[in-house]
């Protein structure tokens, strides 16, 4: 066991780690402010105990942050692992076999300053988006090297391939042949 959310096999190794960009809380952060300085402004215009309101936009604020801070991923030689969950905790693992593809976005502030979402699509379930990563071109490739191998090689020797091309030809000639034979039963 490498940590209580996510293990590792013998062999297995940490390729990348990563977490959210706290700028991601930021709008969470600005509507529990909104609502403490209207509390605020209401305790001071009109009714004391507006000032209530401040709690509830403490928690937002506080609750934002949270939600980004205990977000992790990581991505070992053979699994992609997803944490999130502030009180509770959602662990998602994808292994490597099963991530289809790869793609990552990045807004305009994104481009400027680095960070994007990473896609990855999962064979046979939900797509799997990791939101707000440091330089998302570089997670994207490390994904994608993962996908392919490490040595980034297509298993088996040149001669082996041509013996199944070899194969298949012979396969689609014996098809064609049967079909197209006088002899052919069509009643069905």
């Amino acid at each position: 066991m490498s940590e209580e959310w996510w293990f590792q096999r013998d062999g297995e190794r940490v390729v990348w780690r990563g977490t959210p960009r706290i700028s991601a809380a930021f709008p969470g952060i600005a509507v529990g402010a909104l609502v403490c300085v209207l509390a605020v402004a209401g305790a001071l215009t009109t009714d004391g105990r507006l000032l209530a309101g401040v709690v509830p936009g403490g928690v937002v604020a506080a609750w934002s942050v949270l939600r980004v801070r205990r977000t992790r991923f990581v991505l070992t030689t053979r699994a992609l692992w997803a944490r999130e969950g502030v009180f509770g905790r959602s662990v998602r693992r994808v292994g490597v076999a099963k991530i289809q593809n790869t793609a990552f976005t990045q807004s305009l502030t994104g481009s400027t300053f680095g960070y994007g979402t990473v896609t990855v699509e999962v064979a046979g379930g939900h797509d799997l988006d990791l939101r707000r990563v440091d330089d998302p071109e570089t997670v994207q490739a490390t994904l994608r090297g993962q996908i392919v191998g490490e040595d980034r090689t297509i298993p088996g020797s040149t001669t082996q391939w041509r013996s199944v091309l070899r194969t298949t030809r012979e396969i689609r000639t014996s098809v064609a042949r049967a079909e197209s034979s006088p002899d052919r039963d069509d009643r069905r």
